[in-house]
């Protein structure tokens, strides 16, 4: 499973490249040692919470055009709600 979601966040951080997505701001809690990135690219927004020891157990948000959170399980994930909410761009 490790290895899953070490892809999952290797391939997550490929595409948002490839995109275009902006870093808007990344905070970083010591005591915890979790690092919260929030992406953006136009009206999509993106975020990321990811343990500073162990990065393949990152765990990602995104919001859907009605502004409800749903959570990326997969990269597909993050692609459908991304171009759904593109799509509806006038």
């Amino acid at each position: 499973m490790t290895k899953a979601r070490a892809s999952l966040h290797s391939r997550v951080h490929n595409w948002i490249d490839s995109v275009g997505f902006r870093l808007n701001t990344s905070d970083t809690n010591k005591k915890s040692n979790i690092t919260t990135r929030h992406y953006f690219f136009e009206t999509f927004n993106f975020i990321e919470k990811s343990n500073n020891d162990a990065p393949e157990k990152s765990k990602f948000l995104c919001f859907d055009t009605y502004g409800e959170t749903m959570k990326v399980r997969s990269l597909l994930d993050l692609q459908s709600a991304f171009f759904e909410n593109i799509s509806q761009l006038k």
